[in-house]
């Protein structure tokens, strides 16, 4: 068979060279001419998968390695006899990493502790359950809004949106949808943004067109936000200047991207294919996460004895993502002429460095049992008195 893929799918071609002749494309450069004569298409986000793509080719199974599937037409596929598979929840611990990182990081900028604030989390599904989990450990008090959740369960955990507004932290967690009972688009508007308590935290790590970008810079402007943080952007890959510059932490949608969360999409999609035409899975994911550079970090007593104790959590992960370093490289997009931004953006997705996730790192406390191994425990890392 042939298949062609996403050259930002890791290990894809490793992988799927045992079920058929694999070419690798930049997601941008996938055209109907180039998927003409294939039998298989692997893609990311940026690929729009529709009838234009489509139309006139071979295809029989397309797969995202992703937990967003907008960009697939997927009523197209279903009435062209053509299978499909994403990858939920193989990245939803990479952003929930993610934002602990941003948390952090603004707490050790804004010289505040987590411990006690409030966190609104908009869209409780693979992601935002896990930063739940996460905040709830760092001693946060978190609201969740999650409208669909709320009408299959009955949890009055769910909370109306309206509820969060007076939270000292806002992170949206939702796909993106236009339609139905519950649309996304633009969810983050000028009523949203207004009706946030007085020096409030944005965080968007979801999908550019969740907030409208220019409430977000009329309320950055206004005075009414202490800090945003933002991974998505509404006109990704071409990026707001404004935005850029006034924005607490930039990233260009990496959040989700630590090694293991990819890995684990790619082996997903890799086995529905295998299960879609029949065939053994060869591979499973222990067949490609590498050891990991940071294996264990020792907490000495005496600084557990002197220091605060998100400040060595900080430091401590730090240790395993610099969240400030992916913040400069993004910026360096302001450098660029600025015909050339947009592909310096999609280049640092496509040359973006090996990150692994909190749970490949041993964390040493010798001799105590204090809040900060369970803090630590909490949000992920292995734990060793």
């Amino acid at each position: 068979m042939k298949i062609i893929a996403d050259q930002n799918i890791p290990f894809v071609k490793e992988c799927f060279s045992s079920i058929g002749d694999v070419t690798l494309v930049g997601g941008r450069e996938i055209t109907p001419e180039l998927v003409k004569e294939a039998d298989i298409l692997l893609v990311r986000s940026i690929t729009k998968v529709n009838a234009d793509l489509l139309d006139g080719s071979r295809v029989k199974f397309v797969a995202t390695a992703t937990i967003g599937t907008e960009h697939v037409d997927q009523d197209y596929l279903t009435d062209n006899g053509i299978g499909f598979a994403s990858a939920p929840g193989s990245n939803a611990n990479s952003v929930a990493e993610y934002i602990v990182a941003a948390l952090l990081a603004l707490g050790k900028k804004h010289t505040f502790t987590l411990e006690g604030k409030s966190i609104g989390i908009v869209g409780v599904g693979n992601v935002g359950s896990k930063v739940q989990t996460k905040c709830t450990a760092l001693g946060m008090n978190v609201v969740l809004n999650d409208p669909p959740l709320a009408r299959q369960t009955g949890d009055t955990k769910y909370r109306p949106l309206e509820e969060l507004y007076d939270c000292d932290f806002i992170t949206l967690h939702t796909p993106l949808t236009k339609d139905g009972p519950d649309p996304t688009y633009h969810l983050a508007n000028e009523q949203f943004f207004a009706s946030m308590k007085q020096g409030a935290f944005f965080f968007n790590s979801s999908r550019g067109k969740v907030h409208d970008e220019a409430a977000l810079k009329k309320a950055m402007q206004s005075g009414k936000l202490a800090a945003v943080v933002l991974d998505v952007w509404e006109t990704e890959p071409n990026v707001d200047p404004w935005l850029l510059q006034n924005v607490d932490l930039s990233t260009p949608h990496i959040a989700g991207y630590s090694y293991d969360g990819k890995v684990a999409g790619m082996i997903m999609i890799y086995e529905a294919c295998c299960q879609h035409f029949g065939l053994h899975a060869k591979h499973n994911i222990h067949d490609f996460l590498p050891e990991p550079d940071v294996p264990e970090i020792i907490i000495e007593n005496e600084r557990i004895r002197h220091e605060n104790e998100e400040k060595i959590l900080h430091d401590t992960v730090q240790q395993v993502y610099v969240i400030n370093r992916d913040d400069f490289n993004m910026r360096e997009i302001l450098l660029q002429p600025e015909g050339d931004r947009g592909a310096w953006f999609d280049g640092l997705r496509k040359n973006y460095p090996i990150r692994r996730e909190f749970q490949n790192t041993k964390i040493v406390v010798p001799g105590i049992d204090c809040c900060l191994v369970n803090k630590a425990a909490g949000i992920g890392f292995k734990v060793s008195l």
